[in-house]
C-alpha cells in the first residue's frame, strides 16, 4: 500500500449483491463491536458512564443472546440452548444485562464470539435454503422475511456500537470509527468461521 492508497477498511462492497451488502454491513458492525469491547479486564467490562447502567460486559452478553435467539428461535423456532433457555425472561427481562457482571471476561468474550460463529453458519445455511425472501415463523401473528431480520440485527448492532464507543473512550481513551483490518475476534478463529453463502441475491 502506498502513501496515496486509503487505509483498507472492513466494510461491505461498494457495488455488491444484496446479500453481500447485508452481510458486509453486519460484519462491519460486528468487527467494530469486537474492537470497541476487546482486550479488557473485569474493571473495563463493568465500567459505566454517567447515569447509564450499560456496561461493555452487558453489551457482550446481550448481543450474544440476540445472536443466539435470532438464528435459532426466530429463524427456525429452535431451542437457543443454554444459558438463554434457562433464564426467567418473564420475571427478569434484564437477566442478560444484570448477570454479565458475574461472568469473567473470558466467559463473556467466548459467549459472544461463539454465538457469532454459530449465527454465521446458520445464516449461510438459511440463505442456501430459501434466500432473503423466505418468510420466518410468525411472531405475535406477524410474519417477516429473513431480509427484515438481518436489517433488524444490523440496526441492533449499530445502536449498541454507539454505546460501546462512549463507554470504551471513558475506559481507556480508545476512539475511532473504523476497526483496524487486523482486528481480532476475542475467540479462536475456528469459533467464528463464516461459510460463504452460495445463494444469489
Amino acid at each position: 500500500m502506498t502513501e496515496q492508497d486509503p487505509a483498507p477498511k472492513i466494510e461491505p462492497p461498494l457495488a455488491g449483491t444484496e446479500i453481500e451488502t447485508l452481510l458486509g454491513s453486519l460484519d462491519r458492525q460486528r468487527a467494530t463491536f469486537a474492537w470497541k469491547t476487546g482486550g479488557l479486564d473485569t474493571a473495563g467490562l463493568t465500567a459505566t458512564v454517567g447515569a447509564s447502567a450499560i456496561t461493555l460486559g452487558g453489551l457482550l452478553k446481550h448481543l450474544a443472546g440476540v445472536e443466539a435467539v435470532k438464528f435459532t428461535w426466530q429463524l427456525r423456532r429452535q431451542d437457543p440452548g443454554a444459558p438463554w433457555n434457562a433464564a426467567d425472561w418473564e420475571h427478569d427481562p434484564d437477566w442478560d444485562w444484570r448477570t454479565a457482571a458475574d461472568d469473567t471476561p473470558e466467559e463473556l468474550y467466548a459467549l459472544w464470539s461463539d454465538a457469532v460463529g454459530r449465527s454465521r453458519q446458520r445464516l449461510a445455511a438459511a440463505l442456501d435454503d430459501g434466500g432473503l425472501d423466505q418468510l420466518l415463523p410468525a411472531i405475535e401473528g406477524q410474519t417477516g422475511s429473513l431480509r427484515r431480520m438481518l436489517i433488524d440485527l444490523i440496526e441492533e448492532y449499530a445502536r449498541h456500537v454507539g454505546h460501546a464507543d462512549l463507554i470504551r473512550e471513558a475506559v481507556d481513551g480508545l476512539v475511532g470509527e473504523d476497526p483496524p483490518v487486523d482486528v481480532s475476534w476475542p475467540a479462536p478463529a475456528a469459533a467464528v468461521s463464516y461459510p460463504a453463502p452460495t445463494a444469489g441475491a
